[in-house]
């Protein structure tokens, strides 16, 4: 059905596509996967005619059904894409959130594709995308269709984008990255559903991803692309089980797996550092407080008069209560995994202990000065406008200001600076350089250096390496390993991916709505897990 014969794609004089050839047949999936600037986006997106202006076709062409699409020299058809897009062939993309327009009701947007390609009336309209909403997972569907999208989960934001683009029924798919920012049950049910949308429809679908253990799960081939070049091409078992390439050979090396056992010298490191405890918590609640009375689940209560009572009398005197008795603690060395879905309260638990919300109750007994956080996406958390040197430095003047003790003079800031580029494997000259033109590992890396500066000696680690490809997070988590062991840090680290908290973390802590249901040392956790819903969690990983 889809033909790419040597398909070549420049930015001025940059040529970002080289060559490429791929077919596609009906009811096949094929991914394509590869690190990032591998020129996999630019290929669908040419494909689609979705490419920017700028984007020059220097060789080859697209073929659909035998129609050409796209040629080399021949500027883009907009007329002829129009009958193709949204009626037979419709895209999927990584963050719903930028790509719904969040001043609409959902429902309205994905009924402008029915108001667009076909002649039904108001009511058919509606009643096609209340059918479309339940066949895509969604429950409760004329609430979800009068929402606005933040008012959704991302879960069900991404299900209204997949209803969006397969409620005509198109024969291709493209799905980009579609499940990058879930968590990893949510992945699962993605998953599932656009396999059995395949299997119903036998639409064929190209499935771009750096995550290898969705591919292996999905596709039936897989493309691998490298430098704009597709370097390999077979089926998901003979790439993934006998590569061919040294390239795909070393992706394949990179990606966490618990094949690997846990290192013993790091239990008897934390054994030795019991006796320090970098944070403690104990019984803490933490809220935001909205003037709503959320009454506590009965889950959530726990099973005592006693325990009830209190979380009643919580609740009338706050607002909307988001975790429920937290209780542990954190040795210095030591890296303590927090796993969960979306919503579950990670990210709130974490905001409480660093002091961002001030909304609890309970304890949280610091041992360190000034804990830090590395973000999930540094290119938004970094000032875009200042140079490295200026955002490693910032720490060092803000804590001048809070305590003059510390102030130093701008000689020592500026080589505390370049000392941490080192120490985070960036060579001096990145100094100057602004974030824009750093590479998406690059910049994580200097968000870890200015969380690292002050010397906190214990760091929250917030998704730190979910938006990055394989390669680049081996080589992220490896560095923090060896700066926890070179400053004796220890990591709340919180992560959707199992493996990858596997591989990084001593203990293992699940929350599920609020609650830590479970926490133990990691093989322990994943050998034999107590909860259904840590099951379930290992079970989708």
């Amino acid at each position: 059905m889809i033909r790419i014969e040597n398909l070549s794609v420049a930015f001025g004089e940059t040529e970002v596509v080289k060559n490429v050839s791929l077919d596609l047949a009906d009811g096949e999936i094929l991914g394509l996967v590869g690190e990032s600037g591998s020129g996999k986006s630019v290929t669908a997106l040419t494909l689609m005619g979705l490419a920017a202006d700028s984007a020059r076709i220097t060789g080859g062409r697209i073929l659909f059904d035998d129609v050409v699409l796209r040629e080399a020299g021949k500027p883009c058809d907009k007329a002829l894409y129009r009958k193709y897009q949204g009626a037979k062939m419709s895209m999927v993309f990584q963050e719903p959130q930028t790509s719904l327009n969040p001043t609409q009701r959902v429902g309205r947007q994905v009924e402008e594709m029915l108001r667009l390609h076909t002649g039904m009336t108001k009511e058919e309209i509606r009643k096609c995308v209340l059918e479309t909403f339940e066949a895509v997972g969604l429950r409760d569907t004329e609430r979800v269709y009068a929402s606005y999208p933040h008012q959704l989960s991302g879960g069900m934001r991404q299900r209204i984008m997949i209803a969006m683009a397969v409620i005509l029924h198109p024969r291709l798919l493209v799905a980009d990255e579609p499940t990058t920012a879930l968590d990893v049950t949510i992945q699962s049910q993605i998953i599932e559903l656009l396999r059995r949308i395949n299997q119903k429809q036998n639409n064929a679908m190209l499935f771009i991803t750096h995550d290898l253990h969705l591919a292996r799960r999905l596709c039936h081939r897989v493309a691998v692309m490298k430098d704009g070049c597709v370097v390999e091409t077979g089926t998901a078992e003979e790439v993934f089980d006998h590569p061919s390439q040294a390239y795909t050979r070393r992706l394949v090396e990179a990606v966490p797996s618990r094949m690997e056992g846990k290192a013993e010298e790091q239990s008897r490191d934390r054994e030795d550092n019991k006796q320090n405890p970098v944070l403690k918590v104990h019984n803490l609640f933490v809220y935001y407080q909205d003037g709503k009375s959320n009454q506590p689940s009965e889950q959530a209560e726990g099973t005592g008069g006693k325990r009830r009572t209190l979380a009643e009398r919580f609740f009338r005197r706050k607002g909307q209560c988001v975790v429920w008795d937290a209780d542990f603690e954190i040795y210095s060395g030591e890296s303590l995994g927090l796993v969960g879905e979306s919503g579950c309260g990670k990210t709130s638990l974490s905001k409480a202990i660093l002091g961002i919300n001030p909304c609890v109750e309970g304890e949280i007994i610091h041992a360190s000065i000034r804990p830090q956080m590395v973000f999930q996406d540094p290119y938004s958390s970094l000032n875009p406008a200042k140079t490295i040197g200026w955002l490693l430095q910032e720490p060092l003047r803000a804590e001048g200001a809070l305590d003059r003790t510390k102030a130093m003079t701008k000689g020592d800031m500026e080589a505390a600076a370049y000392d941490m580029l080192r120490k985070v494997g960036l060579e001096e000259s990145y100094f100057h350089r602004r974030p824009s033109q750093l590479s998406g590992g690059q910049r994580q890396r200097v968000s870890i250096g200015q969380a690292l500066i002050t010397g906190p000696g214990f760091l929250v680690a917030d998704e730190p390496v979910s938006a990055l490809d394989v390669t680049i997070q081996a080589q992220i988590m490896e560095l923090l390993q060896r700066l926890q062991q070179e400053l004796h840090l220890a990591y709340l680290f919180i992560s959707h991916d199992i493996n990858v908290v596997y591989r990084m973390c001593d203990r293992i802590m699940i929350m599920q709505e609020g609650r830590i249901i479970e926490i133990g040392e990691t093989e322990e956790v994943f050998s034999h897990p107590r909860e259904d819903y840590t099951k379930l969690l290992l079970s989708n990983s």
